[in-house]
């Protein structure tokens, strides 16, 4: 799934693939747990409430793929 990683990706789905999406989402201030439960929606959305702008929500979903895939730390 981490290439197929977008602003469209579902964050239940998100979190249950790859549970260290967690804490670099939480590192990013974009919530994806309430009481241990995945937040309904998607990541552009969670991201649209922290009013990130377009280019940084693309520039956090690249920098999620390249940790998933261990090339990047936070």
């Amino acid at each position: 799934m981490s290439a197929d990683i977008t602003r469209d990706t579902v964050i239940e789905e998100l979190v249950e693939e790859y549970p260290d999406a967690v804490t670099f989402l939480m590192e990013k201030g974009i919530r994806c747990l309430r009481c241990g439960e995945p937040i309904w929606g998607t990541l552009g959305s969670a991201m649209d409430e922290k009013d990130f702008p377009v280019d940084r929500q693309m520039q956090i979903v690249t920098e999620l793929k390249r940790f998933l895939a261990g090339e990047q730390a936070f």
